[in-house]
């Protein structure tokens, strides 16, 4: 037990009047009731060790000591346009965030000062925010003293560690645990988030909350799939009929002023915005503006009486740009020329997904090409070879969904995607379809429908589904949804991307992403839908999923979750509960001790 009088020490340690003490009550009550720090079976407070989400590589708390946080705490950095609007932002959640955890953090209580001041030391000011850009920090807070220090060699790395030190901030008056020693760094250079913005439209102020909870997860790429066949929201200067007419309306677009303030936001957060144009295919919505470079456009997807095989697309919403006509690649240029200037990013997404051969085949002049020997292959190659160039001169790396080069039916040989500047994004087949990439050379981004799919096991959004229409007893099957089930964050947490890869192979995997296509999603349901998934993922590319023994830690990252789940919800995002608070208030219960097979 902590004895000490606790006026007293408000006396000594604050830089306010201490606050008025109850007469005749135990001293140990006060202390529970006012701190939220003292772990007492008999008193039924339970305790925990202190919870950072993602778990730093290495982290050491030996005294399991905690000290007050001085209401006039400051944060001393040198000055940088992005590290200083970090540093401002963390100064104001540090001190009026007041979290309070759902199981008390166990902590000794010490009679030295109270924390005033957090030096962060810089050692590369500008580096900039790319890939591969070093984001690890060490972080000291001492058990005596005034001063906590974070060193990183990047702003990317302070901001990394500015997080951390928040995470370790927790109750009213503000603790700090002390005698902390954190160093820490990510196993994978690329960790984000997809989002498609096309099907259905996500306001700006959508896009910067997800963006600040990704950075609050040590996430760093916002990948953004602006356009699809349903909708182009992205006002491009050079060619502003695309969203005039393909956005769904003049308030549903996101114009210059907006991309460049949600770039500036990902820079202030640490994150990169990755800009993705999909095409050739998914493409209809460029019909609205251009009905002649689109082929299929706006006709029925499946049409009556037809095999799965002859469909026009693969979901309602048609349209693929016709690699044939000339006037497709002056409006592409157009297009990238604009997205390379609005987004600095180095990496350009130009999709490539997903071909269907019935739209390209509704095309006179492509039937005409086809009829002469030509190729579907061809045709994709033809596009490739008219717009990968472009978008290297522009000093982009080029990413492409897998299908470019691994769709059984329609893709491009080899030798028109140079590795050096080309990255092929996986989402079929799981761990097989990364090998085949790794093997080939290329560098992947994993993206695995079997496990990090957002949307998967919501079921299909197709009007009369006959599939729901079953008799009681018929084989439900993956319920309508072609990527179910739905990803639970013990799947998305126990996926090991570099599953069955030789040790070389495994250094061409940059990382991953979790993806959310938006047919069944929209603001009000966009936070519960990423979180706290998304943050199983963020662990398990930051710091791996396993323990020090090589073991599956996610039994482990059950408690921290909850945890970090509620605090999130207390920042303002939505993330979606994964046990009752039943299993955080009796730990272990929830548990099995058997195995599911």
């Amino acid at each position: 037990m902590i004895r000490f009088d606790p006026e007293t020490y408000m006396d000594q340690h604050s830089d306010g009047p201490a606050p008025k003490w109850s007469k005749g009550t135990p001293i140990l009550i006060n202390f529970i009731t006012i701190t939220f720090l003292v772990c007492s079976p008999i008193l039924s407070v339970e305790c925990s060790a202190i919870s950072v989400w993602p778990k730093p590589r290495e982290f050491s708390w030996p005294t399991q000591q905690a000290t007050l946080l001085s209401p006039s705490f400051t944060i001393e950095s040198p000055h940088h346009q992005y590290l200083s609007a970090s540093v401002n932002r963390y100064l104001h959640l540090i001190l009026s965030e007041h979290f309070y955890p759902l199981s008390n953090p166990h902590a000794n209580l010490t009679n030295g000062p109270t924390l005033q001041t957090l030096l962060v030391l810089v050692n590369d000011l500008a580096a900039p925010l790319s890939h591969g850009v070093n984001e690890s920090y060490s972080l000291s807070i001492p058990t005596s003293g005034d001063k906590a220090s974070l060193i990183a060699e990047t702003v990317w790395g302070a901001m990394r560690g500015l997080e951390t030190f928040s995470q370790l901030v927790w109750g009213k008056p503000s603790w700090v645990a002390v005698g902390v020693e954190v160093r820490d760094w990510p196993i994978f250079s690329y960790r984000g988030i997809v989002l498609d913005t096309s099907r259905n439209y996500y306001k700006v102020e959508d896009i910067l909350r997800t963006i600040g909870a990704m950075s609050a997860n040590k996430l760093n790429v916002f990948h953004w799939h602006i356009t699809d066949s349903h909708s182009f929201p992205l006002l491009l200067p050079s060619e502003p009929d695309l969203a005039a007419k393909g956005a769904y309306g003049s308030d549903m677009q996101y114009s210059p002023a907006d991309v460049r303030r949600i770039v500036e936001f990902g820079l202030e957060h640490g994150v990169r915005v990755l800009p993705e144009l999909d095409m050739p295919g998914h493409t209809g919505s460029w019909a609205e503006a251009y009905p002649e470079i689109v082929t299929c456009a706006n006709m029925f997807w499946w049409p009556a009486g037809s095999e799965w095989a002859d469909r026009l697309a693969s979901e309602p919403g048609t349209g693929h740009l016709n690699p044939l006509n000339p006037k497709t690649y002056q409006v592409l240029k157009n297009v990238i020329r604009d997205v390379v200037t609005l987004f600095p990013d180095q990496f350009f997404h130009a999709g490539a997904d997903e071909i269907i051969p019935g739209c390209w085949k509704a095309d006179p002049t492509i039937q005409a090409f086809l009829s002469s020997g030509g190729t579907l292959s061809q045709l994709l190659e033809t596009f490739v070879n008219s717009t990968l160039p472009y978008i290297l001169s522009l000093n982009r790396t080029a990413v492409y969904w897998e299908d470019v080069l691994l769709d059984p039916n329609i893709k491009v040989d080899k030798s028109l995607l140079p590795p050096e500047h080309t990255i092929l994004q996986t989402w079929n087949n799981g761990p097989n379809n990364t090998k085949r990439i790794v093997s080939s050379g290329y560098r992947a981004i994993v993206s695995s429908s079997d496990f990090y799919y957002l949307d998967c096991g919501h079921g299909d959004f197709l009007g009369n589904d006959s599939q729901y229409d079953q008799p009681p007893g018929s084989n439900p099957g993956n319920g309508g949804s072609w990527c179910g089930p739905f990803k639970t964050w013990q799947t998305i947490y126990n996926y090991d991307i570099t599953y069955g890869l030789t040790e070389e192979e495994a250094t061409l995997v940059l990382g991953g992403e979790v993806a959310l296509w938006s047919e069944q999603a929209d603001p009000n349901v966009l936070d519960a839908r990423i979180w706290p998934r998304a943050s199983a993922m963020a662990e398990s590319m930051w710091s791996g999923n396993r323990d020090e023994k090589g073991m599956k830690r996610y039994a482990e990252a059950t408690d921290r979750l909850n945890e970090w789940r509620s605090r999130m919800v207390s920042r303002g995002i939505g993330a979606e509960p994964i046990q009752p608070l039943w299993c955080i208030r009796n730990p272990g219960m929830c548990n099995t001790v058997n195995p599911f097979v």
